[in-house]
């Protein structure tokens, strides 16, 4: 079976991220990506997403952006930066290698694929985000509903739902944003558990993100102290603000219960309605360490400390959520707590080989 250094599983920023920062780091990465193209979950967002920072704060280590530093790049921008990234990077990089399961061999990793193969490592970075595990609570009657479900992670534009009565759940920038594109051509509500909370995104004729970076607070390590990453406010330049003054769309709090077509509100009103979309987010996507030992917890959560894994000094977690600071999972932070990372795997082979 092949033996390689280390092995980063995603190739997405933040796999891409971890590639970069044990090749810097002196070591020879493999990293698996489970689709066709080393551009993690940015082809499948919406079609309307952009950036919530600028340019100028969201490129990974090594290669700017590009282009005009102060404009929100759109989706498929961003696919095609990681696209250049990986053609760069000082490392193998294996399309279509989705891995079925890591399990601990003598010291080492073994790295078993679904396509059949195998390799061993002596250190893992699992990068592999969160977009395959998209969060869908258990709200009331959901099951029973007969008009469309789906989570925001399938959705990509509103044209499918023109005309109809859409109620999109969450409060989250993709919530808000995605209701609002709604409401355009539908009767759209958003419904949500407290009134939104809104971020103004310039300040004294500044991004927000210019002053997160300034002052360091971008990337302040306060998520070792966070067991439950907290609800981040929508960033907002005026516009979404004002589309839920208007009603555009309008927001209720969450319906107490769903029964097959009818939505039935906390007000006690109920009304038909033809598809709900849960904008409510995503967990770790990590089903390939179910069966190694410590690695994750009895909710499927990876155990680290930023990002170290408290079962294996050979395993490492990149781009999680609140994994060390504020940007840990995007674009402008991943590269730090990559850096880290790569230290301590380099460190634990160093020590391996003695």
């Amino acid at each position: 079976m092949e033996h390689v250094e280390a092995v980063v599983i995603g190739g997405g920023q933040a796999g891409l991220a971890a590639a970069h920062a044990l090749a810097a780091a002196g070591l020879k990465p493999v990293v698996l990506e489970a689709s066709g193209r080393a551009a993690g979950s940015w082809p499948h967002y919406y079609d309307s997403l952009t950036l919530f920072s600028p340019a100028r704060f969201s490129a990974l280590p090594g290669l700017p952006f590009g282009g005009g530093p102060d404009r929100y790049p759109h989706r498929d921008e961003v696919a095609g930066y990681l696209d250049r990234y990986a053609a760069r990077l000082d490392a193998q990089i294996r399309t279509g290698s989705r891995v079925a399961e890591v399990a601990a061999a003598g010291g080492h990793f073994r790295i078993a694929l679904e396509a059949g193969a195998g390799l061993t490592a002596g250190a893992v970075v699992a990068a592999s985000g969160s977009f395959g595990n998209p969060h869908r609570p258990a709200l009331p009657g959901l099951e029973s509903f007969t008009g469309r479900v789906l989570h925001v992670a399938d959705y990509r534009t509103p044209d499918a739902f023109e005309g109809q009565r859409v109620v999109v759940v969450g409060a989250g920038n993709s919530a808000v944003q995605v209701a609002a594109e709604l409401a355009r051509t539908s009767r759209t509500t958003l419904a949500t558990r407290a009134p939104v909370k809104f971020a103004r995104q310039h300040l004294l004729g500044r991004d927000l993100h210019f002053w997160l970076t300034g002052t360091g607070l971008d990337g302040a390590p306060p998520g070792r102290l966070l067991r439950t990453p907290p609800p981040q406010p929508v960033l907002d330049d005026g516009r979404y603000r004002a589309a839920l003054a208007a009603g555009l769309p309008e927001r209720r709090p969450v319906f107490t219960g769903l029964d097959g077509d009818t939505v039935t509100w906390a007000d006690g009103t109920a009304e038909k309605a033809d598809a709900v979309i849960l904008a409510t987010g995503y967990r770790p996507h990590l089903p390939y360490l179910a069966r190694l030992d410590g690695a994750l917890d009895s909710a499927g959560r990876p155990r680290h400390r930023d990002g170290a894994s408290l079962a294996h000094p050979g395993l490492a977690f990149v781009g999680l959520e609140w994994q060390r600071s504020l940007s840990s999972n995007s674009l402008r932070g991943v590269g730090r707590d990559a850096s880290r990372a790569a230290r301590r795997l380099a460190s634990h082979l160093a020590r391996a080989r003695r």
